[in-house]
């Protein structure tokens, strides 16, 4: 039986911004990307995942949408979005958009409409709520980018919530015509074809309906994704502004409008208290494909860390699928948050290897297949209000948004050609030594290398489609195995920059070959494995 087509894809991530530049205004578009089409696949990839490209004022650079049904201008016109969708399938990949159903910015004519008076018809389509007594804020909730979630409009003379910059307002989804309208934006674009749908900041949409107070953490338990313990939204448990109950009929309602279509997917970005248990409430049959969580794009790198995150869901998360992804537009570069920069470039060969070896579908953020490390970006230089609110302690989101260097020249080759202006960000000069036509030259490149394993893991069911079970070895390799339909693949991975052995071994070992990657080798005896530096190991077990 043909298994549904997102079931072990490799998905890639495209922030339009950095991607490539056809008319050289320093901003990537739609056109560039269609020109790179050819590129794209050739990674061996099935799908894209390209963000908000939407009309928008960008003070959150596209996650704050002013029409769900328009291209802003400095990415093109629906017609290259169209020319993109028809180029994309000609060349095999599938299109999956973001859409960002919690908030919209506040240059929607929605909000327009709503903030001008308390009866209006769509006085009720944000969360709008009376000041306190003595003119405070309705209750304690803060912003994931600092300081209180809720502004005051002199307008309606009562105070919205904005869960992240002041210019997104939260939508009411308790408000009935709010789904209504978000269901028909959905359809809009599953009719003019996309794929599928990654959903931002997805269980920010419901809201607690009395407005309790969040409880505050204390200091040894302000740990989250995505923000850091500086940030006063550590400060607190989130169980009241995001994550309501009332989310599960609307995901319903949501699934069962993508099942009119044939084919289409859905990839939510969760981040909760308990990411892991929100992705086994929302996930399954019925309701979201896949759960996207930062389970993985955080800070700790480790074999237990790895190890306990692969357990936790395969225990939890029963109906449900997973989507992995090591890097992403809202994180550091891998490179450099896990490894610091030391590592030789090969080493981006085994994070991408491991990553693509675990049970579940796989986000890859653009430049991960070049090796990148995060971008030196200035302060004068930096764009990303996060990173200017929290500077110096957090850099912000600017440093894996620096354009996609493609050539070893001027602004990597970004834009199609030197008109004197420049990128919108600067292009990191360690990264122009690691561009595309620099790596497509060198048979040992990450590019080369990470094109050979997406064909070689293409050719390996127990990795697209098997299951997992994960191996109690110690640091620094991190072990397990994948089966499918009784042939069971041993994969062993050497986190580390130095050679290491992995001892008592299933006898009958052999080597399998083909992934092109640094390989580790048995003993004479078969029992012990040496791994060189970042090396790895794959073999299938012998049937019983």
């Amino acid at each position: 039986m043909q298994h549904e087509w997102w079931r072990g894809a490799v998905i890639y991530q495209v922030y339009p911004r950095s991607f490539a530049d056809s008319n050289s205004d320093g901003i990537g578009d739609l056109r560039g990307i269609i020109g790179k089409m050819p590129y794209l696949a050739s990674l061996g990839v099935q799908a894209l995942w390209i963000s908000p490209f939407f009309k928008s004022p960008m003070r959150d650079f596209g996650y704050d949408i002013a029409d769900y049904r328009a291209i802003d201008p400095m990415f093109g016109s629906m017609d290259d979005f169209d020319a993109l969708i028809e180029s994309a399938h000609g060349h095999g990949l599938r299109i999956i958009i973001d859409q960002v159903f919690s908030h919209t910015s506040i240059e929607h004519e929605w909000f327009a409409q709503s903030r001008q008076s308390q009866d209006n018809a769509k006085s009720d389509w944000y969360v709008w709520a009376d000041a306190k007594p003595d003119g405070s804020a309705p209750n304690n909730w803060l912003s994931i980018f600092g300081g209180n979630a809720w502004q005051w409009d002199s307008r309606r003379k009562q105070y919205y919530l904005h869960n992240f910059l002041v210019e997104q307002p939260d939508l009411n989804f308790h408000n009935p015509a709010v789904q209504e309208a978000v269901l028909e934006n959905v359809k809009f674009w599953l009719d003019k074809g996309v794929d599928g749908f990654r959903l931002d900041a997805f269980n920010f949409c419901f809201h607690d309906r009395e407005l309790r107070d969040n409880p505050a953490k204390p200091p040894e338990a302000r740990t989250g994704r995505g923000y850091s313990p500086d940030n006063p939204y550590a400060f607190q448990y989130h169980y009241h502004n995001n994550t309501q109950p009332e989310m599960i009929p609307f995901i319903r309602r949501l699934r069962a409008l993508f099942d009119q279509y044939e084919g289409i997917t859905t990839v939510a970005e969760l981040n909760s208290e308990d990411s892991l248990a929100t992705m086994a409430e929302y996930s399954g049959p019925d309701k979201l494909h896949m759960g996207y969580s930062f389970e993985l794009a955080a800070d700790e790198f480790s074999v237990q860390h790895i190890r306990d995150t692969v357990r936790a869901f395969e225990s939890r998360v029963v109906d449900g699928y997973p989507c992995w992804s090591i890097s992403n537009h809202d994180v550091q570069r891998v490179m450099t948050r896990w490894l610091h920069d030391q590592a030789p470039p090969y080493a981006a060969n085994l994070l991408n290897a491991m990553l693509l070896s675990l049970r579940g579908s796989v986000c890859v953020y653009q430049g991960q297949e070049l090796g990148l490390p995060e971008a030196d970006v200035a302060f004068e230089d930096l764009q990303d209000p996060f990173g200017v609110a929290f500077w110096p302690a957090f850099k912000g989101r600017d440093g894996c948004r620096t354009p996609m260097p493609w050539a070893n020249t001027l602004h990597g080759d970004f834009m199609v050609s030197d008109n004197g202006s420049k990128p919108w960000l600067p292009v990191d000069p360690r990264h122009l030594q690691l561009s595309v036509d620099t790596q497509e030259h060198h048979a040992d490149s990450v590019l080369v290398g990470f094109r050979r394993f997406t064909a070689w893991r293409a050719s390996r069911p127990e990795l697209t489609l098997g299951s997992i079970t994960m191996l109690d070895t110690a640091e620094p390799v991190l072990a397990f195995t994948r089966t499918h339909e009784g042939s069971t693949l041993f994969c062993a991975f050497n986190l580390s920059g130095t050679t290491t052995t992995l001892s008592d071994l299933p006898k009958g070992l052999s080597p399998l070959d083909g992934h092109g990657l640094t390989a580790g080798a048995l003993t004479d005896d078969g029992l012990t494995l040496e791994l060189p530096a970042y090396g790895l190991f794959y073999s299938l077990l012998p049937e019983p």
